[in-house]
């Protein structure tokens, strides 16, 4: 069809604009040929005439469709022009953040000024082995083509990174070189990589500087060779350098700097040893100041230093050369000091004694007054004669910049040559990769000769690139055979010709060097009268007649002619450079020792001309001299050479193309200028590669993707079984001009705009479907909805006539009952009314009356209170009368008295002074006398007999005395009180008149209260109703705040619980991590123990090739091989010495720097694992010093002597008849002679043989347990012993210690005794051999034991009770403590009850967590420290054991009791049991093992049967107490299985089938080790065969970590058969047809959708997955390992499809999203017909469920990005935000994802914390356990099939 069809209304085309370079618009109505003008409506609203060109009549570019935007390959476009190429780019770099994209062959990478997570090594090895086509564009993608052709085809390559400065062409390079170290496997072993890494901070330091566009631009060239091996290993590198600016060296522009190592020296010269070289601040020095930028912002020049030396360091420049290295550079900033003074126009001088040459001089080594001379002189020779001519000031100035730039390159080429020495190897180099670092066209203001030869190699390049370009597009049309038509296409060769042909600008340059005069100007004027008006691409400048341009490819660039003559002839004087080679100093004439040789490539570029040498006067043909001058070369001349041999290089390789484009000038991240992006993608040749592939057929497609894709536009009748003839048959009707396809032999090739045609007819057919399928059903909804509302209204109209009917009833009802109502409430009116009437009546007849009442009373109550009051007053005043009347009497009483007895006391004076009175007084006295002497003497008798009574009395006085005394003093303190209460009484009168007339008041107020309390009462009534039913409100309150509170304590318990869980599942998770490190070193120490295993065959097969005619083989490899695997689990630290002195023995000259690596890492790893251990012993010991003594003391030795001592006594007791029966035979064998006691009949005869009798069956009875008590009590006796040993004595003496009385004590010392003597004293007098007198002596001591073992238990269960009894006491506490913090909690308010009820619960958990976890660690510790014992005294008793075996001599021997060998009697008891002869080892381990083949004999074998038979053997070994057997039969099981899987490691078969027995083998060795926790779920039978004599714990470790090594070898055989099978089968492959649309391709096609022949599908997998199940079934695996394999091939799956999705945009649509969950679906079906749905394997699968699921749902609102957020829990934000870059429709009716929402996405997720990293981790292995399996297949059962060969062996 015609192009111009296509511009039809709506259709969208491109238009350029001044700003944004090319803008969208939309055509308003349809173009018809021959309209001038087109009318466009632009995105930002507004309309727009676009005029056509009146002479080309050109149309704008049309847009691709919207599916196509964003795509992988720019080829895949259908309009190939310069705005697609733009906007696709532009897509994909802003809105989707992708940085590379394909245009062909060409890989575009923009540099995002960010650092992207997308170079990880998880990166590398999902693109390793990848299709470049397959998986997104990356570099890494671009090095594995590169790497996969160079091994495929045995062809070299070679990789072109080309861009602006500040592109990021380094980088890329830099990530190429490690994707080829990493997926070569020799990072580890050659380390080129590190070392080309290494040499980047020197070449960036000397060959990178700042520009006005970078800071870091490189100002050279280089060429990368990395070496391979025929392996396709990296063995080395070399690297080429071309075109060093070196006038850098001595000139920057504004805003630029010289190399940044004169400014790292500058920064650094503070330092010690460089204060020699009398540095400064750079802006001292003339080279480094002109730019007038000495600093980068952001970047410590300082530490750059010290990078650089550390690099220097690393690639092996000694200190000494570095510190030359350094001299010579501070030497040139000294140099750009030196000034000239003139003396006249002609000469020059240098000030004397001048300071920067003086400084220069001494760096350099070289004489100052030569120096200075040949500074300002020159030599001249002529063809007679040589003289000396001075020379001007700006010709001194010129050439010592000349000598400065010359030093500097000469400095460069040094360093250039030691990196490659650095990198060079040894060994031949097979093949190369090429990666080219080059700087990309060029064009400034001002451009010289460095932009003219960095151009003129961009055309080069441009030339090869269109070449290759053409031949791949001719390759293939020839291979599809279609006719092959010439491509018009931008020859530059023209260009190339004008440069460097014959009498081209460079010959032209060249010669006019060698002319004497030649100038600038003259050479200009050539070039004009050379090539003005004869060639195109030659202009000469309108406005200067010094600069000429030239037409390259990518622009016009205009080049000033000043400078190019004297930078192209780089002229350095002769003598300055023998000056310089005269030096002291060592390292500076090494600079120029090749000055006369030819210029090698490498170095030509960067080299000055060789100096001139003395001609003679009368010159020789031969002399080197005259070769020499005949030989310079100019710059130009050396750079063409360089280029054509580089150009050489890249012809002889397979190129693959990077260009890197600068997307601002800015650096800002992800920002995009339209223009600087045109101007760099039209100068690297992208667009003449689109305009290459659009000249011709640009869009091909398979036949079976076409049909895949226009199935719309066939109909049923065109479709035939033939795709390709249907292909034909549409095509010829859908497109009738036949020009614009071809059919191909396997494609279809279309013009461009065809497939965009062919998109339009689909959309338009699609649409057209649409519309009918919408017309239909709109058409069937609006019929339903018609019928919907027709029957909803019938159903209305229905109830709403049904309702007004009822409405009427409901109306008459409602009238008769409203005048019912009516007179009901008529009459309730009245009678009301009456009632209110009757009631306020009542009420005011009894407030009336009352009120009359309470007046009455008052009066009544006021009267009685007045005579009261009078009554007490009239009281009061006739009391106070009377008071006053009684005190006057009695004061005239008083008065009267006193008077009389003054009268009569005035009387009796008067008297008694008179004589008379005395006479009278004495009448009569003698009677008186008398008789008063008679009363004396009778009174004297009184006195006497009342003295006595007085005597007597007088203690009864004393005691009434004393009593009377107390009651004065009573009486006193009573009187006191009585005063005192009578003030008191005072003071209550007082009071009481007080209060008389408060009482009047009170009765006052008590009326005023008494009104108060009836109004309070009724108030108080009233607020105890609102109370109560507050109460009852607060009760309710109460009782939901219980039951809050309950619930809130259930809800705590249930939170701790999950807190308590969730803490569990992170100790499970780092118990996971823990184990996963383990077995990651194990796997690592097994990789190590390989390599060493074939570095020691390596060395033997080495040793044995100069001997070809005899090899000898070690007798003793076995040996030393089960030496070495043993000791490397049980004694590493021997290991060492033994493994480095195999090497030193051979004496053979090897490089052993593998091997001593390994040696190294295995060393570290042993230190490492020692420094644990050592931390684990310390932490063990803090602990253990906290805990009481007797807490750590095991108990293990005095339970054992117990045990023994109480079974001893048991049997003693039971033995006790048998004594008594022993002692009556010897009494009657004693009283009877010989022939009576044998004699028929006797009775002593017929005792003795009773006896005998009984005791012969008892013998029967108790033999197995003799048997069984010898052993221990053999160890015991050994043990016990105290002379043996101060360990033994030290036991002993800790167990007697531990016997708390002393008759334990002296029965243990019974025990010991009776186990020291010897048995053997009387027992020729019962029998022969003395068994009868060993079985009474064991018996015995098994009764002690058992006693004792009875008393210990007594003990224990006495122990066990107190503590329960103490446990139950501190439940009881701790139940009082919660009822009463719990009443506590109820008298809180809310807030805090629930506060103190959480913070209680949280101190309680976090006590019992305490308490549980110092129990498990007081269990571990004491668990650990008990096994380091029992290894310690299993090794002690080993060496009494031999000891004790050299100090016997054969008669002790013979009558040792314990030997095995006198007590078996019954075979049938030493059942399950396999014997052989040591010497058939070897052939047992050889039929068994190494020559056993899963898929052969061991199919129809017992499952796990070499397991049964090697432990039967093993058996065997144990009960014959053969310690060298059993070590000997165990290693060489273990080595035999690595030899095994070393041959046949990659068959899942072998791999499976000793996996199996592997576990069989060491759950067998637990089953029966006799460990009471394994052997809980044993038979009776199944105990008796326990090991006896041996603790194999150890070699279970062993087996162990041969079992974890075996499943890692099968993940990675599982994961090998996998791999290929998972993208194509879970991805690429359709399981649903047709739900997918395949998009058009470009020229990188990926992998087609459609499942070919030899494709995987979902069937495929499925089919290997049941294979896999089906021979782990077979071999007998455990069901617990057989899940744990499942989910690890499940997580393989997952995460496998997951990354692929994360890396490839054309996978990330809505019907692959279906297609995943389809098949995710069938792997579960797969799980549930397994029974495996519980092994953890749907959950590996999240990931990529929730990934699908997200490529499924809706992607525009806020809540759409809430619910993306809470469903996919299972990925990382880096890669939800990943696939919603990367989602792309496949049709037009698809959305893509907006940039806000995105933003949203990454907004609401910026809180999570999960990993960066973007893909899964395919190679990660789950941590492997083996959960204990006990077999219930009994030993004794188990035959031996004969296919075996196992003849050789017994079963006993």
């Amino acid at each position: 069809m015609a192009a111009s069809e296509l511009y039809t209304k709506f259709a969208r085309v491109w238009i350029p604009d001044p700003e944004e370079v090319w803008k969208s618009a939309e055509l308003l109505k349809d173009y018809k040929p021959g309209d001038k003008v087109l009318l466009l409506h632009l995105e930002e609203g507004k309309d727009l005439e676009y005029r056509l060109d009146p002479k080309t009549k050109e149309l704008p570019h049309l847009r691709n469709p919207d599916i196509l935007v964003g795509e992988n390959d720019l080829t895949a476009l259908s309009y190939l022009h310069e705005p697609a190429v733009l906007h696709n780019l532009r897509v994909r770099f802003i809105d989707s953040k992708l940085i590379y994209t394909y245009c062909g062959i060409v890989l575009v990478a923009i540099n995002p000024y960010e650092q992207l997570p997308i170079y990880g090594e998880d990166i590398i090895n999902a693109y390793s082995g990848q299709n470049m086509g397959d998986m997104d564009p990356h570099i890494f993608a671009v090095a594995e083509e590169a790497y996969k052709q160079m091994a495929r085809d045995e062809r070299n390559q070679s990789i072109i990174v080309s861009g602006e400065s500040g592109a990021g062409k380094t980088v890329s390079a830099k990530y190429a070189m490690r994707y080829f170290a990493t997926v070569s496997g020799s990072a580890s072993e050659a380390n080129v990589e590190e070392k080309v890494l290494a040499s980047n901070p020197i070449m960036e330091s000397i060959g990178n500087a700042k520009t006005t566009r970078n800071d870091n631009s490189s100002r050279f060239g280089k060429y990368i060779e990395i070496g391979f091996d025929k392996r396709y290993r990296i063995i080395g590198a070399n690297m080429r350098t071309y075109l060093l600016e070196k006038s850098r060296v001595v000139f920057q522009a504004e805003e630029e700097r010289n190399y940044h190592i004169f400014y790292q020296l500058c920064a650094s010269a503070k330092l010690p040893e460089f204060k020699m070289l009398r540095l400064g601040n750079a802006n001292t020095f003339h080279y480094t100041k002109q730019g007038g930028s000495p600093v980068i912002e952001g970047v410590d020049d300082a530490k750059e230093m010290a990078h650089t030396r550390q690099a220097c360091t690393l690639l092996g420049i000694s200190e000494s050369y570095q510190m030359g290295i350094f001299r010579i550079l501070a030497g040139i900033l000294h140099l750009g000091n030196v000034g000239f003074t003139s003396r006249d126009s002609d000469s020059c001088t240098i000030p004397p004694k001048h300071e920067p040459l003086s400084i220069f001089c001494d760096l350099m080594g070289v004489d100052y007054e030569e120096m200075c001379h040949w500074l300002c002189h020159r030599k001249l020779a002529t063809a007679t004669e040589t003289y000396i001519k001075p020379i001007s000031k700006l010709q001194a100035t010129n050439a010592r910049d000349a000598l400065a730039k010359h030093i500097y390159a000469k400095l460069f080429n040094w360093i250039v040559a030691h990196v490659n020495r650095a990198l060079h190897s040894a060994v031949k180099q097979h093949s190369f990769i090429g990666v080219l670092d080059i700087y990309g066209f060029e064009t400034f203001e001002i451009n010289s000769f460095e932009q003219f030869c960095i151009n003129y190699a961009n055309e080069k390049l441009q030339q090869q690139f269109n070449m290759h370009v053409f031949k791949l597009e001719q390759e293939e049309y020839m291979k599809e055979q279609i006719p092959w038509t010439l491509i018009d296409f931008y020859d530059n060769q023209p260009c190339i010709n004008l440069i460097e042909s014959k009498l081209g600008i460079l010959d032209l340059l060249d010669e006019e060097c060698k002319m004497p005069k030649g100038t600038d100007d003259t050479w200009a004027q050539k070039l004009y009268n050379t090539h003005m008006n004869k060639c195109a691409l030659f202009e000469k400048p309108r406005l200067s007649n010094k600069a000429f341009i030239i037409q390259h490819f990518a622009d016009k660039v205009e080049y000033q002619c000043e400078g190019f003559l004297e930078k192209n002839k780089d002229t350095v004087f002769e003598e300055q450079i023998k000056v310089l080679k005269s030096s002291k100093f060592k390292m500076l004439p090494e600079l120029f020792q090749d000055d006369e040789k030819a210029i090698s490539p490498t170095s030509a570029i960067s080299s000055g001309r060789t100096p001139l040498t003395r001609t003679p006067a009368k010159p020789t043909k031969g002399r080197p001299a005259q070769t020499a001058k005949e030989h310079k070369k100019t710059v130009g001349h050396q750079f063409r050479n360089s280029l054509h041999l580089l150009m050489e290089t890249l012809n002889a390789t397979t190129p693959h193309y990077v260009r890197c484009i600068k997307p601002n000038d800015f650096k800002f991240p992800f920002t995009f200028d339209e223009k600087r992006a045109v101007q760099q993608l039209r100068a690297c040749g992208v667009l003449e590669t689109i305009r290459i592939s659009a000249a011709g057929f640009p869009s091909r497609w398979t036949y079976q993707e076409f049909f895949s894709r226009y199935r719309v536009l066939m109909k049923q009748k065109d479709v035939l079984g033939d795709r390709k003839q249907t292909c034909k048959n549409v095509l010829e009707k859908l497109i009738l001009d036949k020009d614009k396809y071809q059919f191909g032999k396997t494609k279809i090739f279309f013009r461009a705009g065809q497939v965009a045609y062919l998109e339009k007819l689909r959309a338009d057919k699609l649409r057209a479907a649409c519309i009918r399928i919408q017309k239909t059903i709109r058409g069937w909804l609006l019929r339903k909805k018609y019928l919907r509302m027709r029957k909803a209204a019938i159903a209305v109209q229905r109830y709403v006539r049904g309702y007004q009917a009822r409405c009427y009833a409901k109306f008459l009802r409602r009238t008769k009952a409203a005048t019912i109502v009516q007179k009901y409430w008529r009459m309730y009116v009245a009678h009301r009314k009456y009632k209110i009437k009757r009631a306020a009546t009542i009420v005011l007849q009894s407030y009336l009356r009352g009120y009359l009442a309470r007046n009455r009373y008052r009066k009544i109550f006021r009267e009685h209170k007045a005579v009261i009051i009078q009554k007490w007053v009239r009281g009061w005043l006739a009391r106070t009368y009377y008071k006053r009347s009684m005190h006057a009497i009695i004061y005239l009483q008083c008065c009267f008295r006193r008077m009389m007895a003054k009268r009569e006391l005035k009387k009796l004076k008067i008297e008694a002074r008179s004589v008379e009175r005395y006479k009278k007084l004495h009448i009569g006295m003698e009677n008186k006398i008398m008789q008063l002497q008679r009363k004396v003497d009778e009174q004297n008798k009184d006195y006497k007999c009342l003295m006595e009574k007085l005597t007597s009395l007088e203690g009864i006085y004393n005691s009434e005395t004393e009593k009377l005394r107390s009651d004065l003093e009573r009486l006193q303190l009573s009187e006191e009180e009585a005063k005192t209460a009578t003030g008191r009484v005072l003071s209550l009168q007082e009071e009481i008149a007080k209060l008389r007339k408060v009482l009047e008041q009170t009765q006052s107020e008590k009326k005023s209260i008494e009104e108060r309390a009836d109004r309070y009462k009724q108030e108080t009534e009233q607020l105890v109703s609102v109370l109560k039913e507050e109460n009852t409100l607060l009760k309710q309150e109460k009782e939901a705040l219980n039951h809050l509170i309950v619930e809130q304590a259930k809800e705590m318990t249930e939170t701790m619980e999950k807190k308590l869980v969730e803490e569990t599942k992170q100790l499970e998770l780092d118990l996971n991590d823990e184990r996963l490190r383990y077995q990651n070193l194990l796997n690592e120490f097994s990789r190590l123990e390989e390599r060493y295993d074939d570095l020691k065959e390596e060395m033997t097969l080495m040793v044995n090739v100069p001997k070809p005619g005899h090899k000898r083989t070690d007798s003793t490899h076995s040996s030393n091989e089960s030496e070495y695997t043993f000791s490397s689990e049980i004694a590493e630290t021997e290991d060492i010495p033994l493994r480095t002195e195999e090497p030193s023995e051979k004496k053979v000259p090897l490089d052993m720097s593998l091997f001593l690596k390994l040696q190294k890492r295995v060393t570290e790893l042993e230190q490492e694992k020692q420094v644990m251990q050592d931390e684990l012993d310390r932490k063990e010991e803090q602990v253990l010093r906290s805990k009481a003594k007797e807490e750590e003391r095991p108990q293990i030795r005095g339970a054992e002597l117990e045990y023994e001592s109480l079974k001893r006594q048991e049997l003693e007791s039971e033995n006790k008849k048998l004594k008594n029966e022993l002692n009556e035979l010897r009494k009657a064998l004693s009283e009877k002679s010989a022939p009576e006691v044998t004699a028929p009949g006797a009775p002593a005869y017929r005792v003795l043989m009773e006896q005998l009798t009984s005791v012969s069956e008892e013998l029967d009875v108790r033999k197995e347990e003799v048997l069984i008590l010898r052993s221990q009590l053999v160890s015991q006796k050994e043990a016990i012993q105290p002379k043996n040993t101060m360990t033994d004595s030290t036991i002993l003496l800790e167990d007697v210690q531990k016997m708390k009385d002393k008759g334990e004590i002296a029965q243990a010392y019974i025990g010991l005794k009776e186990t020291n003597r010897s048995p053997a004293m009387d027992c020729h007098e019962l029998n022969e051999d003395g068994e009868l007198w060993l079985v009474y002596e064991g018996l015995k001591q098994a009764n002690r034991l058992l006693e004792s073992q009875l008393q210990s238990q007594k003990r224990s269960h006495e122990n066990e009770a107190e503590a329960l009894r103490g446990e139950i006491q501190s439940l009881k506490e701790e139940n009082n403590r919660q009822q009463q913090l719990l009443a506590q909690n109820l008298q809180l308010p809310p807030e805090a009850r629930i506060e103190a009820s959480l913070q209680h619960e949280i101190t309680r958990l976090t006590n019992e967590n305490l308490d549980l976890m110092e129990q498990l660690e007081k269990q571990d510790k004491t668990v650990r420290k008990l096994k380091k014992q029992l290894k310690v005294f299993a090794k002690k008793i080993g060496e009494l054991e031999v000891g004790q075996m050299e100090n016997i001599s054969p008669g002790q021997i013979i009558d040792e009791p314990i030997r095995p060998v006198n007590i078996p009697r019954k075979e049938k008891d030493f059942q399950g049991m396999l014997e052989y002869k040591k010497e058939d080892e070897q052939k047992l381990v050889k039929n068994l093992i190494l020559e056993l083949k899963p898929r052969g004999v061991a199919v129809n074998l017992i499952p796990g049967l070499p397991a049964y038979i090697l432990f039967m053997c093993v058996r065997h070994a144990d009960y014959l107490n053969d310690d060298q057997k059993v070590r000997s039969l165990l290693t060489s099981t273990i080595n035999s299985i690595k030899k095994v899987l070393k041959k046949r490691g990659d068959d899942f078969e072998t791999v499976s089938f000793w996996l199996s027995n592997t576990c069989r083998f060491l759950h067998c060795l637990k089953q029966y080790s006799g460990e009471e926790g394994f052997m809980k779920h044993n038979t009776a039978r199944q105990n008796e065969h326990c090991l006896t004599n041996f603790d194999l714990a150890e070699y279970r470790q062993v087996l162990s970590d041969l079992a974890i090594q075996i499943y890692q070898q099968l993940v990675r055989v599982l994961e090998n058969i996998l791999q290929p099978m998972i993208v194509s089968g879970m991805l690429e492959h359709e399981t649903i047809q047709g739900v997918s649309g395949v998009k058009p391709t470009g020229l990188r096609k990926r992998t087609s959708s459609i499942a070919d022949e030899g494709t995987y599908t979902l069937d495929s997998i499925l089919r290997q997955l049941n294979s896999f199940h089906s021979v782990m079934c077979q071999h007998g695996m455990d069901p617990e390992l057989i899940k744990q394999v499942v989910k690890q091939m499940f997580y393989i799956v997952g995460a496998v499809t997951l990354n692929n999705l994360l890396l490839r945009k054309d996978m990330c649509s809505w019907s692959k999203g279906m297609q995943i969950r389809y098949n995710v679906s069938q792997l579960e079906e797969w799980l549930r017909d397994k029974n495996l749905m519980n092994s953890g394997a749907k959950e590996t699968l999240e990931p990529l469920i929730q990934a699908a699921q997200l490529l499924q749902v809706k992607k525009k609102t806020d809540d759409d990005a809430e619910a993306i957020c809470s469903m996919c829990n299972a990925l990382t934000t880096a890669q939800i935000v990943k696939v919603l870059n990367l989602y792309t429709p496949v049709n037009e009716f698809e959305e893509r994802v907006s940039v806000a929402f995105i933003r949203t996405i990454q907004l609401r997720l910026r809180d999570r914390k999960d990993s960066p990293q973007l893909l899964m981790d395919a190679k990660h292995i789950f941590p492997v356990t083996f959960p204990f399996n006990p077999s219930s297949l009994a030993l004794e059962t188990i035959q031996i099939p004969a296919s075996l060969g196992l003849g050789f062996i017994a079963r006993v």
